[in-house]
Parts: structure tokens; C-alpha cells; sequence
């Protein structure tokens, strides 16, 4: 693409917007509400200071170099500075933009060239490919070469934060939900709504529980489900590397996909996958074939906790006694402004006791592929998230796979015995103490 300004540093398309960055007043409110910011207290590791390297490279005041680079990629792109931000600034759009631009200018060599394109090229776009990691994972699990790797110390030649990633990995139980059986789910007693449910990459393969339980309270709320096998990953991950391109491939295939039938709404449950989901009319928005395709897709698209409170979820009559507390991930509280759904489930559910975590919406540093490319900031963003944890719980709640991947490398690493589930879960859980005392529902 041709640059759109003689001067600008920004060479490629979908160029950082001039009318987002221009936004910044560069008041500061920001400033105590970014993590790594309040992490290195240095002011490029600030909204405010990014905005103004970006501003500054549209400019051409700077090229696009690892001086650059490094602050965009330090950044979680958590989005808590657009909660504080008075003047509405967009900051993580202008992160994702200009990360596009590094992707082309500053392209990855060596062994991060090869991952690159090993995970977002070939594996994450295939669903069956990513079914094969899940095999192989289990196999791996169940064979007993985890229990001989350990023992023999292998996993040493591994990075210190790449082993504790293995040895937080929870057992992965059950195959992905995804093509397992049909497309087709009809709701249990009074049908009140249709909808899609997108299963995810990560959440299929490894929390794949998560999933049937999500497709459990759906039918058991009066929804009949359809689980289209064509699906594929939403781009949410190589939005984040810069690959946008491959994000809209993807995006482009969803929107087909998931608008060749007549849904209610399209539901998922994990944050990080919601919030690409829910801009795509942003990713696309100067594609003449799908720009106003993606603008309804984003419409129908649901986070499971909203869309239940919303249709009027069925209370549940099953009693958990349990002392639960809740993490807001950062693309559910900041980017989807959804909070107070996944409470209301909460407190309705009988016997379970639900206690404030101060700090609840700050990163807990897992941020896509953050803890693994940024290890040294997530570790300390996880440590400080642990500490925040109250008391005398039994489980931490939330609503994305990272971060419950993030949170279980905190139990392992931190000897803790807090379980860490999805928000669905428990609700599952108690409809599922209900059905033991008077039958599944028909």
C-alpha cells in the first residue's frame, strides 16, 4: 500500500487512525490505571506515552525500529486505560494498528519467525490441526511420559516460565466439543431462543469442559444450539502479533459461516475471543463485500454471562457451599464493559458465597500470548494478581481461558489449593445438583 502521508513512518494498510490518536489530551488519567505503568513507573510504558510514539511516527518523527517496537509490544493491550480515559481514546485499536505496521516493518527471524508461523499460520487457523495438539497433549498426559519428563528433569531445557506453564496444564479430560457430535442442540422444556456458539481454539482444546458446560446451561435455558463445524479461531491472537491480514482471512470465514443461518445471537464464552469478535466491523470496515456483514455479526455476538441475563436466566435450585471471589478479565470488564452479569449469576446460585477481590479488573498478565512473550511483566503482573486474591476461597470465577491458565500457573507456582473455573461452571454445577435431587431436565 502507498503511505497516506509524505512524512508518516506508517507504510502499510490500516495505518494507525489519526482521528484516535489526536484524542489524547494527555491529562494522565491513564496513568494509574495501566499495569505496566505501575509496574516500571516510565512514561512509554504509559497510554499516554504510546499514543504519543505513535502520533509521533505518523509524524515520521520516528521509524519504526526496536526503539519503537519495544514499548508497543510491552503493552497488554488490557484496555483499562479506555475505562479511565475521559476523552474516549481508543488506545487499544491504535496498539493493534500499529502492530500490524511493526509485523511488516520489523518481521519476525530466527526461532520466533518459525513459532510465528508454525502457531498463527498453520495451526490455530485449523481446527483440525488444533484437534491433533489436543491428542497429542492428552497422550502425552495419560502415557506417562509428563510423569517420566518430570522425573527426569527434561523439562529443564525449557525457559523457567515455559515450565511452569507445563506444570500448571490442566489434565485435559474430555476431546473438543467441536465436530464430536452434531451441529445441532435442541433446548431442554420451552425452546425461547436459537442461538450459535463459537467453541474457541484454546477453550476447545484444552478447557473443552468449559464448553459443554456452556452448551448445557444454554439447553437448559430454553435455547436450542447450533454448533457449526466449519468454525474457525476468531483472529484474536494474530490481531495481537500484528498479523491482520490472517485475522481477517479468518474473520471473513466466521462472518460466512456463523450468518448462513437465522440466530437470535451468536454466543461465546471466552473474553479475548469476544472482544475480536465484537470488532470485526472494525477490522473490516473498509471491505466493500463484508463491511456491513461484520457490523451485524458484531451486533448478534454475545458474551454466554450477558446473554443469559439479558434472555432472563433460570435460577438455579442446586446449592453449592462454596466461598468464591471473581477476576474480571481485562476483555470482558474494559473492551466488552460487561461486569455485573457474571456477578448476577453468582449471587444466584444457592449457598455459594461470593467475595469482593480488590483490584478485580486489573491484568493478571496472561493477555493473549503476553505471559509467554513477555514472561518477566507477567510474572510480576501474576504475582500481584495472587496476592489480591481474599482469604478462605475455594475458587477464583472468571470468564477467559488465559486467564485461567495465567491463575492456574499463580496456584502452582504460589502452593495454593484455590480452584480456578469459569464463571459457567458453577452455574452448570448447580443445575447439575439440582438435576441429581429431582432428574435431568427433558
Amino acid at each position: 500500500m502507498v503511505k497516506t502521508s509524505n512524512l508518516s513512518s506508517f507504510l502499510w494498510e490500516d495505518a494507525p487512525d489519526e482521528n484516535k490518536f489526536s484524542e489524547c489530551v494527555h491529562c494522565g488519567m491513564c496513568l494509574e490505571a495501566c499495569p505496566t505503568y505501575q509496574e516500571t513507573g516510565l512514561e512509554h510504558h504509559s497510554p499516554r506515552g504510546r499514543v504519543y510514539l505513535i502520533k509521533s511516527a505518523a509524524e515520521g518523527k520516528l521509524q519504526l525500529n526496536n526503539y519503537f517496537k519495544e514499548p508497543i509490544d510491552s503493552c497488554l493491550a488490557c484496555r483499562a486505560c479506555e475505562t479511565a480515559c475521559p476523552s474516549g481514546v481508543q488506545v487499544g485499536a491504535l496498539i493493534e494498528e500499529t502492530r500490524g505496521q511493526l509485523y511488516h516493518a520489523t518481521p519476525a527471524k530466527g526461532a520466533g519467525r518459525v513459532v510465528q508461523k508454525l502457531f498463527l499460520r498453520d495451526i490455530f487457523p485449523s481446527p483440525k490441526r488444533m484437534q491433533l495438539l489436543g491428542k497429542m497433549t492428552r497422550l502425552y498426559q495419560k502415557s506417562g511420559l509428563q510423569r517420566s519428563a518430570r522425573k527426569l528433569k527434561l523439562l529443564r531445557v525449557l525457559p523457567a516460565h515455559l515450565q511452569e506453564m507445563e506444570a500448571a496444564l490442566p489434565k485435559l479430560k474430555t476431546s473438543p466439543l467441536l465436530g464430536r457430535g452434531g451441529e445441532l442442540y435442541s433446548a431442554y422444556g420451552e425452546k425461547r431462543a436459537t442461538v450459535a456458539m463459537i467453541t474457541g481454539c484454546v477453550m476447545d482444546v484444552v478447557y473443552s469442559d468449559v464448553n459443554e458446560a456452556t452448551l448445557n446451561v444454554l439447553r437448559r435455558n430454553g435455547c436450542d444450539v447450533w454448533i457449526p463445524k466449519a468454525q474457525k479461531c476468531c483472529g484474536a491472537l494474530h490481531l495481537h502479533a500484528g498479523d491482520r491480514e490472517q485475522a481477517k482471512q479468518l474473520a471473513k470465514h466466521n462472518i460466512d459461516v456463523f450468518l448462513s443461518n437465522e440466530v437470535d445471537a451468536i454466543i461465546i464464552n471466552a473474553a479475548g475471543c469476544g472482544s475480536t469478535l465484537k470488532e470485526y466491523d472494525e477490522l473490516l470496515k473498509n471491505d466493500v463485500r463484508y463491511a456491513e456483514r461484520s457490523h451485524l455479526f458484531a451486533e448478534k455476538t454475545k458474551d454466554v454471562s450477558e446473554f443469559l441475563v439479558d434472555l432472563g436466566l433460570i435460577a438455579p435450585k442446586g446449592k453449592l457451599d462454596m466461598k468464591v471471589t471473581y477476576h474480571d478479565a481485562c476483555h470482558l470488564a474494559h473492551a466488552q464493559g460487561i461486569r455485573q452479569a457474571p456477578r448476577e449469576i453468582l449471587e444466584m446460585i444457592p449457598g455459594l458465597v461470593v467475595e469482593a477481590m480488590p483490584d478485580s479488573d486489573r491484568c493478571c498478565g496472561s493477555a493473549g500470548i503476553y505471559n509467554i512473550t513477555q514472561p518477566e511483566m507477567a510474572s510480576q503482573l501474576l504475582d500481584r494478581k495472587m496476592n489480591d486474591i481474599p482469604s478462605g476461597c475455594d475458587a477464583v470465577a472468571m470468564g477467559n481461558p488465559g486467564c485461567m491458565m495465567q491463575f492456574q500457573v499463580g496456584v502452582v507456582k504460589h502452593h495454593r489449593s484455590e480452584q480456578i473455573v469459569h464463571t459457567i461452571q458453577l452455574l452448570n454445577d448447580a443445575y447439575e445438583r439440582e438435576d441429581s435431587d429431582g432428574g435431568m431436565p427433558t
